[in-house]
């Protein structure tokens, strides 16, 4: 069975199978706005009439598996009854076609470049070997596309890319609890959230690390179709955690 298929299926969307696609939006947005969660410092964002939201993952050597892929499941699984085709177009961009070795050896063959990559409307910056030192031609894609993103998030050390290109200067971030103290020390201009799952801060968000940008992504599919979506859609992946439902209270455990 196919995984679409299989969400189709699924018993426990219960009446929403019943409400049209825009009565369903509508509602999302409404119950966000008068959300006490984590939408309470952030506006609903607004999905396209037609067609799915464009995500971009940046990719170089050295991507963290999880980073990167936690977020891809919670977006290919999202799913609303009544709609056609999937809500999030997914897609990997990096400087050149060359395949990248991702953790663990993984190789990937990027979908598209800078040079040609479709505008996206989301962008995820996993921890990667470029955070040390991104590239000028990372780092000027990443400036000019976050202009007409909608969000654009990192996930554990991939905080460190985007605070190279100044995108970061005067936010509160967060990132993995082991470079806390580095990212401060490095980027003064940047407050530093310890302990939060992730900060969202409108136009730009950062989660802690590894399995935190789960939480940052569901929390994205919060601000774009409302809560019971987000949450069926964690339903769906056997996904039990509650950090993007309360991230600040959602503490790091501490180092034994």
């Amino acid at each position: 069975m196919k995984r679409r298929d299989l969400l189709k299926n699924a018993a426990a969307f219960g009446l929403m199978s019943a409400m049209p696609l825009s009565l369903l939006a509508q509602e999302a947005q409404s119950s966000a706005q008068a959300s006490e969660g984590p939408l309470s410092d952030s506006a609903p964002l607004k999905p396209p009439a037609t067609g799915g939201i464009p995500v971009a993952f940046v990719l170089s050597d050295g991507a963290v598996m999880i980073d990167f892929a936690g977020p891809w499941e919670v977006f290919q699984d999202v799913f609303i009854p009544g709609a056609t085709g999937d809500l999030f177009k997914l897609y990997t961009v990096a400087e050149t076609s060359k395949p990248i070795e991702a953790s663990g050896g993984m190789r990937i063959i990027p979908n598209y470049t800078f040079a040609d990559a479709p505008t996206p409307k989301v962008i995820v910056v996993p921890a990667q070997s470029a955070q040390s030192k991104p590239s000028q031609a990372m780092q000027a894609w990443l400036r000019q596309s976050a202009k007409s993103a909608d969000l654009t998030m990192s996930v554990c050390t991939g905080a460190f890319l985007l605070a190279h290109t100044g995108l970061l200067a005067g936010q509160a971030v967060t990132t993995h609890h082991g470079s806390y103290k580095t990212l401060a020390m490095s980027f003064p201009d940047i407050r530093v959230k310890r302990g939060a799952r992730f900060v969202d801060d409108g136009r730009i968000a950062t989660s802690g690390g590894l399995s935190s940008g789960i939480d940052l992504a569901l929390h994205v599919v919060e601000r774009y179709y409302g809560h019971e979506v987000a949450k069926q859609t964690a339903y769906q992946m056997e996904y039990q955690g509650t950090g993007w439902m309360d991230p600040i209270r959602t503490k790091c455990m501490p180092r034994s």
